[in-house]
């Protein structure tokens, strides 16, 4: 389809959030999928409207997960992660903390740091630019600035500037940003962004070990050609897919991480692996391999946010936290033992 020549174009080309869409966006399918995808959206809209009924508490239950394995409308979005991952009671138990925290004493060399990745983040969205009115970029900087002093041992670590920014484009608060960083850093992600990486280097070795179990063919693929997970699989970790998949795609799967945990992140990996299991195995070289990875996140399978989140619980099968538990304390010590 080509682009809009009147009046809507510029919009046209921007999406919801404010990312400006690439020159080969493929229009005519987009359209498609949103049409039939907003039918889904209208629906679940009255069904969390009804669930929420104008209070804002959730009790978890079967019900409330089957809801937000469905989607939270975005009207909804903010306060449902705020209530789920426990930010809300986080927040109001601990009132004026985070302005205190931008008023105290600062650290010079993390604002350095975080100063340098301000123009770094999103300069395909158009909410970050310096010329926007207002400008996103002053409400990243005090949400990192303020979580790099409340939790020193992390202080800032390059990939929270894009979790951050999701959040305040999601928000549009600086305050709630701030305690759903924490919720992520401090309590659904073990250990991803210290200094060591710790968690992190695990997680992927978590993932090599679930391959192994549940796609054995690419698993021995990456071993024959010495390619080590780390590789492919880094950024799907620290970025939490983002700037990986479609922002809808992301959102969606960030509904399901606050309310179910970290292992969410190994049923989007394994079930984009599963899912091009034959494609993957048509590379001969490490390159091919790592190319083979950079394409499995594109395309209509993950762009149909509503199918790909079906699949995400259907492909990989039983996926408990005490396998995943189990798994992280044998790789923890591999990981320890390699230094």
């Amino acid at each position: 389809m080509a682009r809009r020549e009147d009046g809507r174009d510029w919009a046209y080309r921007v999406d919801p959030y404010g990312f400006e869409r690439p020159e080969d966006f493929d229009y005519a399918s987009y359209e498609a999928f949103f049409s039939r995808y907003l039918v889904v959206l209208t629906r679940r809209a009255i069904k969390w409207s009804k669930l929420l009924k104008g209070n804002n508490s959730i009790q978890k239950s079967l019900k409330v997960k089957r809801y937000i394995r469905k989607g939270i409308p975005n009207e909804h979005r903010a306060l449902v992660w705020m209530i789920v991952s426990g930010a809300q009671t986080n927040m109001e138990q601990n009132p004026g903390y985070y302005h205190r925290l931008l008023e105290g004493e600062k650290n010079a060399k993390l604002l350095e740091a975080i100063k340098t990745d301000m123009n770094r983040t999103f300069p395909d969205n158009v909410k970050f630019r310096k010329t926007a009115d207002p400008c996103l970029q002053h409400a990243l900087y005090n949400v990192l600035v303020a979580y790099g002093h409340h939790n020193k041992a992390v202080g800032y670590c390059q990939g929270m500037n894009f979790i951050a920014g999701y959040l305040i484009l999601i928000t549009k608060n600086e305050e709630e940003s701030f305690w759903l960083l924490d919720a992520l850093i401090g309590r659904i992600l073990p250990d991803y962004y210290s200094p060591a990486m710790l968690g992190l280097k695990t997680d992927q070795e978590v993932l090599g070990e679930l391959v192994k179990m549940k796609v054995p063919a690419v698993a021995e693929l990456m071993e024959r050609h010495g390619v080590m997970w780390t590789l492919v699989v880094s950024r799907w970790f620290i970025c939490l897919f983002i700037d990986i998949l479609p922002v809808e795609t992301v959102l969606r799967i960030w509904d399901c991480l606050f309310y179910e945990g970290s292992k969410i992140i190994f049923r989007v990996a394994l079930t984009l692996i599963k899912q091009n299991q034959a494609f993957i195995l048509e590379a001969t070289n490490f390159p091919d391999i790592c190319d083979k990875f950079k394409q499995i996140t594109k395309g209509t399978f993950v762009t149909e946010c509503h199918s790909f989140m079906q699949k995400i619980f259907a492909d990989p099968g039983s996926l408990s936290m005490a396998t995943i538990n189990k798994l992280r304390e044998t790789c923890r010590e591999k990981v320890l033992s390699q230094g």
